[in-house]
């Protein structure tokens, strides 16, 4: 294996393959992108080459509700890691310390990851149907019928609605992962940890959760990064609306390419994901980076 590792052309040989795989799918996209960003162009015509102000556009003088798209990424973003993480820790925990129907619990609660994004976006369409949906129907039988509302058309609510479904389809997702970190850790150290007098809530914060770190800091990046680059539920939710009060990056790029036919503009959108998206996981990296070693 050591002759192998140290031979420079099997190297080559074993990696080349898999690096124009990555050139091919990920890079040339990316610098294509780039390119087009620095065109005012509809797809179709002769591009007019206009420098950064597609950039300048979307920050300086801005109209069509960029500002609000990246806001609203950002509110999804601080939810997904204060509400949905804790959410699959806690479970994963509960699983982890092998309760009855540990299995089938593992399961039920991954069942949202494997279901398609439409089908789960029409689901919730029908939970939040102002006149059939169950969620106001729950509200009036208990009598909460104040609180009833168009809550994917009304401003005020659009964010948060879109952001249930999402907290529901990957709890299960960060929980599995969560899950297997924690089933990974020795049983001697709780077994040394109990002998000593350590109640579970010790044994979860001293010793548990700090030796997840490692996995706990791939789920923020997760988390983050997804929240940076959704589109698919939101856009079958509200597709950004009303008003973009739930619009995100994402469904605004697809709308200026495929639908205003500014390929130029939306290709500086998707470069500025890009670009958001990496310095989001360096930050978390640094801020997981002293941990770690612990």
């Amino acid at each position: 294996m050591e002759k192998i590792l140290s031979d420079k052309k099997a190297i080559f040989l074993f990696v080349f393959p898999a690096f124009l795989v990555f050139l091919v799918i990920v890079l040339l996209p990316i610098f294509f992108s780039f390119y087009y960003s620095l065109l005012k162009w509809d797809g179709f015509s002769k591009g007019v080459f206009i420098g950064l102000q597609n950039y300048k556009n979307l920050f300086i003088n801005n109209t069509d509700g960029f500002i609000i798209s990246v806001k609203n990424s950002f509110i999804l973003a601080i939810l997904s890691v204060f509400i949905q993480l804790p959410i699959s820790l806690l479970l994963a925990l509960i699983l982890s310390r092998g309760i009855k129907g540990e299995k089938f619990y593992r399961t039920v609660y991954f069942i949202p990851v494997i279901l398609s994004t439409v089908v789960i976006g029409q689901l919730w369409m029908k939970i939040y149907n102002p006149n059939y949906g169950l969620l106001n129907f729950i509200l009036t039988k208990i009598g909460l019928q104040s609180l009833t509302n168009q809550w994917l058309g009304n401003t005020k609510t659009a964010l948060g609605a879109v952001f249930v479904p999402i907290l529901w389809q990957y709890i299960g997702y960060h929980m599995l992962l969560m899950y297997a970190s924690a089933k990974s850790i020795p049983t001697d150290i709780y077994e040394a940890a109990k002998i000593d007098g350590a109640t579970e809530s010790q044994i979860a914060f001293r010793i548990t959760i700090p030796l997840m770190k490692p996995i706990l800091k791939v789920c923020v990046i997760f988390a983050v990064i997804g929240s940076f680059k959704a589109f698919d539920l939101i856009y079958v939710l509200t597709n950004g609306g009303p008003l973009h009060a739930s619009e995100v990056p994402s469904t605004l790029m697809y709308n200026m390419i495929f639908f205003r036919y500014q390929y130029g503009y939306g290709s500086a959108m998707a470069i500025f994901i890009i670009l958001e998206s990496l310095i989001g996981t360096v930050i978390i990296q640094k801020l997981f980076g002293k941990d770690e070693a612990y």
